[in-house]
C-alpha cells in the first residue's frame, strides 16, 4: 500500500480518535495515540514496525516547532523573578525520579547497578509534546501552566546531563570504558552548550530576518526555515534538537518586537503536525512487549510516577511556590516519549549486555505514560482551575 495513502489514514484516524477523545472528555492526544495503536501492529496491522521509520521527518518537524513553541516561555523577565525558583524544582523532580526508580529496581527488584544507574537516569526526561498540546486543547494559563512548561524544558537539558554522566559511570564499572573524568562531563556539556550556542546563533539571525518578511505567508516559510535548519545542523553537529529550536524561540521572544504573531503563526500551522505525530507514534507501540516486561516494568513507572510527583512537591513547597503548582506539578509531568526511546537505542550500542531489558521497559513504560500522562496533565489543570484565557503579556500559548 503506498505510504501516502497510509498517511491519509493515519490523519483520519487520528481526527476520529480525537473526537471519541472529546466525547469523553479526554485530551486529544491520548484519542491520536490510542487511534495509531489500533491501525498499528498490535491490531488491525495497517502501519507495520517498519514502516514507522517512514514517517520520521513527521516526528522530527513536530518535535522541532513543540521545542521551538516552549522557548517563547523564556522571556528574560519573567527568568529573572522566577528563574531560581523553576531551578530548584527541576532539580528536585530530576533527582526525585532518578533516585526513587535506582532504588526500586537496585534494592527491591536486585537488578545489576548499571542497570539500576542507567535507567534511572531516562526517568528523568518529560515529553514536552503531550502536556503541550493538553494547555493548547485547554486554553489554560495561571501559575501552575507558567511552571510547567520552563520545568519541562530544563528538564530535558537536565536529563540528557544525568544520562550522560549515569551511561559513563555504569561503563565504568562494568569494564567497558576506561575512566576518563574529562568524558565523563564532556560529554553531555558538550550536547548542552554546543545547542545552546547554535540556537542563540540561528535565533539573533532569525530576530533580525523575520521584521523584513514581505506577508505572513513568507514570515511563516521564513520561520519553518530556521526552525528545520536548526533541526538539520543539531543533527549534523551531534547536539540536541530539541533544545536548539527550544533556544531560536527563546532568542525570538527576547530579541524581536511582537514575537507572538510569530508563534501564533506556527500554532495555526501546527495542528495536523502534532496529530500525525502522536497518531504515528500511537501506531509505533506494541503490545506484545507486555508479555516480556514483568512486575520491573510495572515497579519502574510506579516508582518513576512517585519520585516525579514527590520531588516537584518537595521542590515547590521548598521555594514557597502557588499551592496549586505545589498539588499538581508533578501529576503534569508524567508523559515519556521520543527522547527516553532515544536514549535507550544509545544504550544498546553502549551496554549492549543491558540493552534488551532496558529497551523492554521503557517502551512499556512510554506505552503506559503516553497515553495516561496527557489524562492526568488535563486532570492536574483543570483542578488547579486553569482551563481557558491562554493570553499571557500578548502572547498565546501554543
Amino acid at each position: 500500500m503506498d505510504l501516502l495513502f497510509k498517511l491519509s489514514i493515519v490523519i483520519f484516524i487520528g481526527i476520529i480518535g480525537g473526537r471519541v477523545a472529546n466525547h469523553f472528555r479526554l485530551p486529544n492526544v491520548s484519542g491520536y495515540i490510542i487511534g495509531g495503536l489500533l491501525i498499528g501492529p498490535s491490531f488491525l496491522s495497517i502501519i507495520k514496525s517498519g514502516e514507522v521509520a517512514g514517517f520520521s521527518i513527521v516526528n522530527e518537524v513536530a518535535l522541532a516547532a513543540i521545542a521551538f513553541s516552549v522557548g517563547s516561555e523564556f522571556l528574560v523577565e519573567d527568568i529573572v523573578k522566577t528563574g531560581k525558583d523553576i531551578l530548584i524544582i527541576t532539580v528536585a523532580e530530576v533527582m526525585g525520579a532518578v533516585v526513587l526508580v535506582f532504588m526500586v529496581t537496585y534494592f527491591i527488584f536486585g537488578q545489576p547497578f548499571e542497570f539500576s544507574l542507567v535507567i534511572a537516569s531516562m526517568s528523568a526526561a518529560t515529553a514536552p509534546a503531550g502536556i503541550l498540546m493538553v494547555i493548547r486543547e485547554l486554553k489554560a494559563q495561571g501559575p501552575l501552566v507558567r511552571t510547567i512548561l520552563p520545568v519541562v524544558a530544563i528538564d530535558d537539558a537536565l536529563g540528557i546531563m544525568v544520562f550522560g554522566v549515569s551511561l559513563s559511570i555504569a561503563k565504568l564499572t562494568s569494564g567497558v570504558g576506561k575512566f576518563s573524568i574529562f568524558k565523563i562531563i564532556w560529554a553531555p556539556l558538550f550536547e548542552i552548550i554546543g545547542s545552546l550556542i547554535l540556537g542563540g546563533i540561528l535565533g539573533f539571525i532569525l530576530s533580525y530576518v523575520a521584521p523584513k518578511a514581505k506577508g505572513r505567508d513568507e514570515l511563516l516559510s521564513m520561520v519553518l526555515g530556521f526552525i528545520l535548519m536548526g533541526t538539520g545542523l543539531s543533527n549534523f553537529l551531534g547536539v540536541s534538537p530539541l533544545l536548539t529550536c527550544m533556544t531560536i524561540g527563546a532568542m525570538l521572544i527576547n530579541l524581536m518586537q511582537n514575537a507572538n504573531r510569530i508563534f501564533n503563526l506556527i500554532a495555526d500551522f501546527t495542528p495536523p503536525i502534532y496529530l500525525l505525530f502522536f497518531t504515528i507514534a500511537g501506531a509505533s507501540l506494541n503490545l506484545s512487549i507486555l508479555s516480556k516486561v514483568g512486575t520491573l516494568g510495572i515497579g519502574y513507572i510506579l516508582a518513576r510516577a512517585a519520585g516525579k510527583i514527590l520531588g516537584a512537591t518537595l521542590g515547590a513547597k521548598y521555594v514557597d511556590s502557588d499551592e496549586k503548582v505545589s498539588r499538581y506539578l508533578g501529576m503534569s509531568l508524567l508523559t515519556q516519549g521520543g527522547i527516553s526511546i532515544g536514549l535507550s537505542m544509545i544504550v544498546s550500542k553502549e551496554l549492549p549486555q543491558f540493552s534488551e531489558s532496558i529497551i523492554t521497559v521503557i517502551l512499556f513504560s512510554v506505552l503506559v505514560y503516553e497515553i495516561a500522562g496527557p489524562i492526568l496533565a488535563k486532570i492536574a489543570i483543570q483542578k488547579a482551575g486553569e482551563e481557558g484565557g491562554a493570553l499571557k503579556k500578548g502572547r498565546m500559548i501554543v
